[in-house]
């Protein structure tokens, strides 16, 4: 009779131990996931031309400049163009020059040759980590007559860890507006 008493408190105190421990949850990370690009061809009366995200809203300036506004990733693609007039040492020197402002913030600049010998489209690639104020620049030329810079920023302070997704979706886009830049004339 006594074994009752003392097999059910064991057996009790064993279910109370059987219990999961409880541990504190690891931060979240966000899991973004973005559509597949689907593109439209720039109708402008530019020296250029390319194909860019149709989730892009595409608003032309003057001299043929235009901003590729991203309104769900709070992002934007500044493109400026030029006239090459004896003067394109001088214009990469300044599109370099631009890409390398961001060094003091940036952890790594990557530069990437881009070279299009059929279509004669030349340029470079900078891909910026780090909390730089822009993820991302582009310049892109023939040579002889058209100069064409690109710049990626994003409307919130740098946090690169923030951004990387977004950033990371846009630099696709980046490249495919680099591969299929075509000059007109």
């Amino acid at each position: 009779m006594t074994f009752k008493p003392i097999f059910l408190a064991v057996f009790l105190i064993s279910l109370m131990g059987c219990k999961e421990e409880v541990l504190p949850k690891p931060k979240a990370m966000l899991r973004l996931e973005y559509p597949e690009m689907a593109t439209k061809k720039l109708d402008a009366d530019c020296a250029y031309e390319f194909e860019y995200n149709a989730q892009a809203n595409m608003k032309l300036k003057k001299d043929c400049a235009l901003t590729l506004d991203y309104p769900e990733m709070k992002g934007a693609l500044f493109i400026s163009y030029k006239n090459v007039e004896g003067n394109l040492s001088k214009l990469m020197s300044d599109a370099q020059k631009f890409s390398y402002e961001h060094v003091s913030k940036a952890d790594n600049i990557l530069e990437q040759p881009f070279v299009n010998e059929e279509d004669k489209v030349y340029g470079m690639y900078y891909e910026v980590k780090g909390n730089a104020a822009s993820q991302s620049q582009f310049y892109l030329t023939d040579s002889i007559s058209h100069f064409v810079t690109g710049s990626l920023y994003f409307y919130t302070k740098p946090n690169y860890d923030s951004i990387l997704p977004a950033a990371v979706h846009l630099q696709k886009d980046i490249r495919h507006i680099m591969e299929t830049m075509r000059w007109k004339n």
